[in-house]
């Protein structure tokens, strides 16, 4: 059978993030790491949105058509629809999934521009820096709070929800990294070291030669 094609930006956050499910999830595909300023046309023609990551799941048969999925979340869903070993959409809860896809899209969609804004207050030197700052606080005291009741954001088991946040709170961690390590979020703080200190994340951040040059699809995924 053939393998999915993966199309990945090493240091984008919503790749980041789609290579964690992949890999927690046990699947396999061949990754193709590109640059932004230099898109090959095989991604162009999968997918006319041309941004990481794209997924493309290549027909058994001649009459079958390519499957392309081309957000974060669904392939993040894909992934442990294929293989869940150990249990990240928290199957034995029937409210589970459905709360973990609410917090993820207000992250997505409320967190992540306030992210940006302030990533941008620091890097221009900004006088709104500590204002933009705190907008984005609000979001993870929500965290701190999960976590001070369990050792994950769900449970006391890694989830959907993790996985999910992990890219963006490291971003969030770098922008203002004297002050973070002395923050209110010792939970936090934590939690994000967990995941940037694990074999996991490794795997996640190693650096292929970019595809367009050579056309050499690299193996990813784990094989647990």
């Amino acid at each position: 059978m053939t393998l999915p094609v993966l199309y990945s930006l090493r240091n984008c956050p919503y790749a980041m993030r789609a290579r964690l499910a992949i890999y927690a999830s046990g699947q396999q595909v061949h990754i193709r790491d590109l640059v932004l300023s230099n898109k090959p046309a095989e991604l162009l023609a999968a997918s006319p949105k041309a941004t990481v990551p794209v997924l493309v799941i290549k027909a058994n048969t001649v009459s079958e058509q390519c499957q392309v999925i081309d957000e974060s979340l669904a392939i993040m869903l894909w992934a442990f629809s294929q293989t869940d070993p150990n249990d990240y959409l928290h199957n034995q809860s029937t409210t589970a999934l459905s709360e973990m896809l609410a917090l993820i899209t207000q992250f997505d969609t409320e967190f992540k521009g306030l992210l940006e804004q302030y990533r941008c207050s620091k890097r221009y030197h900004e006088p709104t820096l500590t204002q933009d700052r705190q907008a984005c606080e609000q979001y993870l005291t929500e965290l701190e709070s999960r976590l001070s009741q369990h050792q994950f954001l769900m449970s006391n088991k890694p989830s959907l929800l993790d996985l999910a946040l992990v890219p963006f709170i490291r971003q969030f961690a770098r922008v203002e990294r004297q002050w973070y390590l002395q923050a209110p979020y010792p939970k936090l703080r934590q939690w994000l070291n967990h995941y940037l200190q694990s074999k996991m994340f490794t795997k996640v951040m190693a650096k292929y030669p970019l595809w367009i040059e050579l056309k050499q699809d690299h193996l990813f995924g784990s094989t647990h």
